[in-house]
């Protein structure tokens, strides 16, 4: 046994995968993007933070025994230091535009204004929105754009709320008036409670085959703080009743396989609320998913 063939001292990892591909069908966009969090805190930190623990996620899959191939090219990261939203939106934009003729793109932020320029980059016109959220993100924009309010502004630059799909809405982190806003504007509106009693996994696969018969491409959010604070402290909006891990890295499969997902964005992880790497591994995880989904396509 060679030295490059032994597993004792490492494995091919998941971090093998990434690098200046430029024909790969995956690209992966960093977009440390913090300002205007209505929560300070760290989520620039995300994109680095999620390199960094790839090394540890092994390519193969023990429970179905697929091994990872994918190659993904890595764009690297967006330059948004000290940039508001309002200033980050045409260079993410043209980020994610300048990757949108792969199968796939991933962007991991950074908070969740990133989703807004996302959105924008796949070209609003045929684009639906899957919202994977604790919380609605329609805030009101006249004291500008926060990451409170990405799906707000989609509204305001014309998206029509009938392609927009919001599931894991969170009890008492919401007001009634985004709630009215969201029914009115004809968005789907599946909550924490009705994701644990159908299965969270079940309800993205309808919004996906629902949004699928709207829109030529559908994009997906995945606030993070969708998952349940016990098993995910490293987001500040994150809260208990959330959704389980399990069932997060299971609708994760389900995003990666669909065909018309275009784009996928991770917004709202914070390194600095880390307890015991549970964060980054817990996004690591979420990308071998995303991976493993989009080779069942």
């Amino acid at each position: 046994m060679t030295m490059e063939d032994s597993e004792a001292l490492g494995w091919r990892s998941v971090a093998d995968l990434i690098g200046d591909h430029p024909d790969a069908a995956v690209a992966l966009i960093g977009a440390p993007l913090n300002e205007r969090s209505l929560t300070p805190g760290r989520c620039d930190l995300g994109p680095r933070a999620f390199r960094a623990v790839l090394p540890r996620f092994s390519t193969y899959d023990v429970e179905t025994g697929q091994v990872l191939e994918t190659r993904v090219h890595d764009a690297g990261d967006v330059a948004l230091k000290a940039l508001a939203p309002d200033a980050a939106f045409a260079p993410l934009r043209d980020a994610v535009q300048a990757q949108a003729h792969r199968r796939l793109t991933v962007i991991v932020g950074g908070n969740n204004a990133v989703t807004r320029p996302g959105v924008q980059g796949l070209g609003l016109p045929g684009t639906a929105l899957l919202t994977l959220d604790a919380h609605f993100d329609l805030r009101d924009t006249d004291q500008g754009l926060t990451n409170g309010n990405p799906v707000q502004a989609l509204l305001d630059d014309g998206m029509d709320g009938s392609l927009i799909s919001q599931v894991g809405l969170a009890p008492f982190a919401n007001t009634k008036r985004a709630h009215d806003k969201a029914m009115a504007a004809g968005i789907s509106v599946r909550t924490a409670g009705e994701c644990q009693r159908k299965g969270f996994a079940a309800v993205v696969a309808e919004e996906l085959e629902r949004l699928a018969a709207r829109a030529d491409r559908i994009y997906v959010d995945v606030d993070i703080d969708v998952i349940d604070r016990s098993q995910w402290p490293a987001s500040p909006g994150a809260r208990p009743g959330g959704v389980g891990v399990h069932a997060f890295f299971e609708a994760t499969l389900l995003i990666g396989s669909h065909p018309k997902v275009r784009a996928v964005d991770l917004t709202e992880y914070d390194p600095s609320l880390e307890v015991g790497d549970l964060g980054s591994l817990t996004v690591g995880r979420w990308f071998c998913e995303l991976l493993a989904g989009f080779e069942g396509r």
